[in-house]
């Protein structure tokens, strides 16, 4: 999961396994596998370095268990 800001400044917290698509329009839109778009504050770039270190911690976790 990682959290992103709408750009009326109201956060949300999204599945990251569910992201097909990132793109900046010049806003930054997540498209979700089930079709859902999403306009967040953050850039395309922000969103993949979100995704790489929530994917990192699960990992992270898996060696610890």
């Amino acid at each position: 999961m990682i959290d992103v800001t709408r750009l009326n400044g109201k956060e949300l917290t999204i599945n990251c396994e569910l992201i097909e698509l990132v793109e900046e329009t010049p806003d930054t839109v997540i498209t979700l596998t089930t079709g859902k778009k999403i306009i967040v504050k953050e850039s395309r770039q922000m969103i993949k370095n979100l995704v790489k270190s929530y994917k990192r911690e699960c990992s992270s976790m898996d060696i610890i268990e």
